[in-house]
């Protein structure tokens, strides 16, 4: 078994919804397990500015699935929600899932790069994260606690 940590976000229709879902679909994926789970965070949008603000949540998995089983998992579960990956990079949309890191695994390739190559860029990644494990050595970029403090975290908001 892996810890791996997965970042959900949603910006289109009803998020919450959308993040309820993904967590328990990830919780039904084989030889897995959610262990734990962040708040919940509205964020300003990134990137792409002109749409509305996200709902951000991180998930800590402790999986049996191998790094690419996981991360077609959460595609899959992307496509259900209605996410369609074509369109402008950073927009809006109905369910993003990103595969942050996984316990011993450190991969630069096209498909998947892990750790997550801009977790340290991103508020509403870090943010979340921290929840679940502040200490959290991301290889070759910090403590997920460091990084955070370094951030810029104006417009983000816990929510109950």
């Amino acid at each position: 078994m892996s810890t791996a940590y997965v970042a959900l976000g949603s910006n289109l229709g009803d998020s919450r919804r959308y993040l309820s879902e993904a967590i328990e679909a990830m919780a039904q994926l084989p030889s897995t397990r959610v262990t734990a789970r962040s708040r919940l965070y509205r964020t300003p949008p990134w990137g792409m500015l002109e749409q509305p603000p996200f709902l951000n949540a991180a998930v800590q998995l402790d999986t049996g699935l191998s790094a690419d089983e996981l991360l077609d998992a959460l595609l899959a579960i992307e496509r259900a929600a209605g996410r369609v990956r074509e369109g402008e990079r950073w927009g809006p949309r109905t369910l993003d899932l990103d595969l942050l890191h996984m316990d011993g695994v450190r991969r630069d390739g096209e498909r998947l790069t892990l750790p997550h190559p801009r977790i340290a860029e991103r508020a509403f990644v870090l943010l979340p994260l921290a929840d679940l494990a502040p200490e959290l050595e991301l290889p070759g970029q910090g403590k997920v606690g460091a990084l955070l403090a370094a951030l810029d975290r104006s417009g983000c908001e816990v929510l109950p």
